[in-house]
């Protein structure tokens, strides 16, 4: 459905300079900024934006209210909808001596490779330093409401699912998964391959390719549930621990008592 949208809405905006495929859908209230290389066959929807010097292959989709910020480059045959952020600063500030912060500028740009799908009200900072890119590789999957930082590398193929979130410098391989509601630390690397469980908590690399890890912070999901097993009749294991406590101080009692009446 979404291809078959064809021509040009008004009021629309087209800056200098663009040069645009063939079969292309402009909606109403898009802006194409200037500078900007758009392939064929490209669907854009109303209300987009597309900063300066822009990149957009062919085949690509972007939906309603999708920006996509100065310099930020999109490969063919992706998707992206709606309300998603492409290119947005970093969270990059510097601590002053009064204690207030500083924002430090964020110059790179984002390049998301071919066949690559993003789910609605996502978010991909740019790199921090001009020539820096944050990169998403070809085929990856991004469910909505995801937020990838500054300088993150993800691998191909790699899935990720709703409310998860990278931070910056993070370098994540090729072909992993990532469930819902995870958190990855920054500067670190995830190996190829790597599954990782809903909410768990990445603080440190994951170096072995293949494993499949779960928790907060996380770990093997083998050792996971073997710890799991232990921690879950805790509760029980501690009113049993009170009730033995409770026998033992009336057993004392009674002992005592014995004793002085013995004298």
């Amino acid at each position: 459905m979404s291809f078959q949208k064809s021509g040009i809405e008004q009021p629309s905006y087209v800056g200098e300079n663009v040069v645009a495929g063939e079969n292309i859908y402009r909606g109403a209230f898009s802006y194409i900024g200037n500078n900007v290389r758009i392939g064929k066959n490209v669907k854009i929807y109303p209300h987009v934006f597309i900063g300066d010097d822009a990149v957009i292959g062919d085949n690509t989709i972007l939906h309603p209210h999708v920006k996509l910020y100065a310099g930020s480059k999109v490969g063919s045959f992706c998707e992206i909808h709606a309300g998603t952020v492409i290119g947005s600063d970093g969270f990059g500030f510097a601590p002053q001596e009064d204690g207030s912060y500083k924002a430090i500028p964020q110059m790179g740009n984002v390049i998301i490779e071919d066949h690559v799908s993003i789910g609605a009200n996502t978010v991909i900072d740019c790199a921090t330093l001009a020539g820096d890119s944050t990169i998403i590789r070809q085929g990856v999957k991004l469910d909505n409401l995801i937020q990838v930082a500054h300088n993150v590398e993800i691998g191909r193929n790699t899935v990720m699912a709703a409310q998860s979130g990278i931070s910056g410098s993070t370098k994540v391989g090729d072909n992993c998964v990532i469930a819902g509601q995870v958190g990855v630390s920054g500067h670190i690397v995830i190996a190829n391959k790597t599954s990782i469980g809903a909410q768990a908590g990445i603080l440190k690399s994951i170096s072995k390719a293949g494993q499949q890890i779960i928790g907060a912070p996380a770990f093997d999901v083998k050792e996971f549930y073997r710890a799991y097993a232990v921690f879950k009749p805790l509760p029980d294991l501690n009113t049993r621990l009170r009730e033995l406590q409770n026998r033992i101080q009336h057993l004392e009692s009674k002992r005592q008592s014995s004793s002085v009446e013995s004298r």
